[in-house]
């Protein structure tokens, strides 16, 4: 019950300060690391905000839970990137 109570307060936290300089900081950052279809410029607002707060407090909370699914991302990620170029080089 401690931890999700941490979550919690490390949730609303975060999603006060990334809601309060969302137009000084917030999107800019968020636009320039994003690709195009992606981008909010300065839309959905509430959405990009939960998002980040989730993130955040579960980084904040279970880091290495994170880092093992963001490997695991990034391995599946380069398997489909080989997997396509194969498939590609066999389709000539």
């Amino acid at each position: 019950m401690t931890i999700f109570l941490i979550w919690v307060i490390a949730f609303v936290l975060i999603a006060y300060f990334a809601n309060k300089r969302w137009e000084s900081g917030v999107s800019q950052g968020l636009d320039k690391m994003l690709p195009e279809v992606l981008k909010s410029h300065g839309d959905n607002r509430y959405l990009w905000v939960a998002a980040l707060a989730v993130l955040g407090a579960t980084t904040l909370i279970r880091p290495v839970d994170v880092l093992l699914v963001a490997i695991l991302l990034a391995v599946i990620g380069f398997i489909i990137v080989k997997l396509a170029n194969w498939a590609s080089s066999m389709a000539h």
